[in-house]
């Protein structure tokens, strides 16, 4: 295996590039994934690792690990333990790191699926978090409108591998989108803390159905809103609204239930 000891190696600055910015990542087509679970799950899932890193305690302590995910890769190195300073983004890392090929293609919505809509989301471990939660709770997929950059390594962690398996539908118009699925037969729901709308617990969950979930702090779009059913989540305390994770993590449990 070839050893990286140098900060300044070419493909350790393309890291370091795709690692701090969005607009490097979407333009390489390219994102970076730390630790033992992701690495693996990525190798797993097929995805398409560019060039996997390790550190020497990772080789000798994990060698079935470094052997799984090396196979999935096109290049894998060695890193000096400086070089994986440069990389890692957590106190204690475990020595995994790869550089993976992002998707493009869209899956394919089923009419009598379920699925989460997500507008506007702007924080990382929201995003990771409903994602994760969604592929946990058998969710069909995740349509994603004007969120932010689910590559982004924060995203990844928070998600904790489920974005490399979850279904997932970028959406540059989610009204358009939720117009022609309403035309096919689905159910359409957006969440409001106005204790005015139908309680989500009494909605009709049966056959297809989108959930929207809006952005933290402004909700769903009017825009959004026109096309769907408003739905609440009963509130007994005094807290006005509910974290977007939360309040995604109890509309998609009642989705399922």
């Amino acid at each position: 295996m070839l050893k990286i000891d140098s900060l300044s190696n070419e493909k350790i600055k393309l890291c370091a590039k795709i690692i701090s910015s969005s607009k490097h990542r979407k333009q390489q087509g390219l994102f970076f994934l730390e630790g033992l679970r992701l690495c693996r799950d990525a190798a797993i899932t097929g995805c398409g690792i560019e060039f996997a890193f390790f550190t020497r305690k990772a080789i000798e302590t994990k060698p079935e690990a470094v052997e799984l995910i090396s196979k999935a890769s096109s290049q894998y190195f060695e890193i000096s333990d400086q070089v994986a300073s440069k990389l890692s983004l957590t106190e204690t890392s475990q020595g995994f790191y790869c550089l993976c090929r992002t998707e493009h293609k869209n899956a394919d919505i089923r009419f009598d699926g379920k699925y989460i809509a997500l507008e506007n989301i702007q924080d990382p471990s929201n995003l990771g978090a409903i994602c994760r939660t969604a592929e946990a709770l058998g969710v069909d997929g995740a349509i994603l409108s004007c969120c932010c950059d689910r590559y982004s390594p924060k995203v990844q962690r928070g998600a904790m591998g489920s974005l490399l398996r979850l279904n997932i539908i970028d959406c540059d118009n989610l009204k358009e989108l939720l117009v022609s699925l309403g035309e096919k037969g689905m159910k359409l729901y957006a969440t409001t803390p106005d204790e005015n709308a139908e309680k989500i617990t009494m909605c009709d969950m049966s056959g297809g159905v989108v959930a929207v979930i809006g952005n933290e702090g402004n909700g769903v779009t009017d825009e959004v809103f026109s096309v769907c059913e408003k739905v609440t989540i009963p509130m007994l305390g005094r807290a006005e609204s509910l974290n977007a994770s939360m309040a995604a993590a109890i509309t998609m449990w009642e989705m399922m239930r």
